[in-house]
């Protein structure tokens, strides 16, 4: 990546971004291997597959609604740095929980551990972008936040093929979220502290009261009322394809779960690619003015998507291997619309995550990303029972594509606005 491929030898950054990568790795490897394990080897029922895919997700992205605020607010006022060592702790502690769940075939422990994941990923989300203005120059974080982006989703990439050759056994899947729950603890260790920039403000344990208050002064500032309401979309958008890919690919396609590994792996695999690739286009400046032609292209492959996915033909009743799916002319189609749909995707949301980050003053940082986690998070609830809902009307996986390719028309526009309100030096700061 232009100019920032330094950091990842600098100890102001390496730390971070190995204990972000291994946190993104773990929470793949992990929610992934649930869900495909539930699919393919507890239920034999598409609607109850569609569905329970649908509450893990919605489950995982809850505590971001909640408890976002305080999460905030304790990045802005402790040392980021120690707030990582206790986070990574716990950690680990979940995932043996989770483990558990996974040996004794139990739902509610394996989906307790999933929403204990999201609360562990909602207290770190603050820290990993806040501390970034703290450790690196102001021509470094666009750049930074790119490196970040581009490593969680190859991590997911990762930990999502790990999930497919794991999730018929449940004993090694166990083992591998702990150890490497160990592994980021031991990484976060390493982080340089991070001390709060002012100093502290009172805590709000009120979380409803919090979470009000911090959405609301935050989305009184125009750029970042149109900042957050961009990324909140494409949460969305990302929210129900994650929800979509195991049914779509297990009762649609007639594939195995290396198949729905793949497909996310894909999807990981290209916003690593369109992070990278924006920080290029934009020469390290902060800018939207690629957001909505990256987005309109976006809308355009999910809905190729939609008509291979359409054309597809009837399968049997054994489930097609992942060499075998491979050699289905129609197989290449689809899988180059799922990689643009990724790329065009990460193209969209990484500068948008930029403005969060350089545009508020270093004391606000990590409240600033709070609030966008809370309205996130939000957003993709209402995503995934919209999807939910959908299911249960019979609307299956093929027809909500096109759900996603409408909301790619309203974060092309929320895009555009952006981008008139803030570039070429009309943005304001106050």
């Amino acid at each position: 990546m232009q100019n920032v491929a330094h950091l990842l030898r600098a100890r102001r950054f390496l730390p971070l971004f190995a204990t972000q990568f291994l946190g993104a790795f773990n929470d793949s490897l992990f929610k992934q291997a649930v869900v495909l394990f539930v699919t393919y080897q507890l239920y034999s029922n598409a609607a109850k597959e569609f569905q329970f895919s649908a509450i893990a997700q919605g489950l995982f992205i809850l505590p971001f609604f909640l408890l976002s605020a305080l999460s905030g607010q304790l990045a802005d006022d402790h040392d980021k740095a120690r707030l990582i060592r206790i986070i990574k702790f716990a950690e680990i502690l979940i995932m043996i929980m989770g483990g558990a769940g996974l040996l004794l075939e139990s739902i509610p422990l394996m989906l307790a551990a999933v929403f204990a994941m999201g609360v562990h990923s909602t207290f770190f989300g603050p820290i990993k972008y806040a501390i970034l203005p703290q450790h690196l120059g102001k021509d470094e974080v666009l750049g930074g936040t790119g490196l970040v982006e581009a490593g969680t989703y190859i991590a997911i990439l990762l930990g999502t093929i790990l999930a497919g050759v794991l999730a018929s056994q449940p004993q090694f899947a166990a083992a591998a979220v702990v150890l490497f729950a160990l592994f980021g603890f031991l990484a976060g260790r390493q982080v340089p502290p991070a001390p709060p920039a002012a100093e502290r403000l009172p805590i709000t344990w009120h979380i409803v009261h919090a979470s009000i208050e911090l959405v609301g002064g935050t989305m009184r500032i125009r750029r970042l009322f149109l900042a957050i309401l961009a990324i909140s979309f494409f949460w969305t958008i990302g929210a129900v394809l994650i929800i979509i890919f195991p049914p779509l690919v297990k009762n649609v396609l007639g594939a195995d779960e290396q198949v729905a590994s793949m497909f996310i792996a894909i999807f990981s695999v290209g916003i690593a690619i369109g992070s990278v690739a924006i920080n290029r286009m934009l020469k390290s400046q902060v800018s939207a003015r690629y957001a909505p032609p990256s987005v309109i292209a976006m809308g355009v492959f999910v809905l190729l998507l939609h008509f291979v996915s359409l054309t597809w033909g009837e399968h049997g009743e054994e489930l097609t291997t992942l060499g075998n799916f491979l050699f289905n002319p129609m197989a290449w189609p689809m899988i180059l619309c799922l990689l643009g749909v990724a790329i065009t995707g990460g193209m969209f949301v990484v500068p948008l995550y930029a403005f969060l980050t350089t545009t508020v003053p270093k004391t606000e940082t990590a409240r600033t990303v709070a609030a966008n986690n809370i309205v996130n998070s939000g957003a993709m609830v209402i995503g995934a029972l919209l999807a939910f809902a959908l299911s249960s009307l019979g609307i299956g996986p093929v027809g909500q594509l096109l759900l996603v390719a409408a909301m790619c028309i309203v974060s092309a526009w929320l895009g555009w606005k952006l981008h008139l309100a803030c570039d070429e030096g009309r943005c304001r700061t106050d």
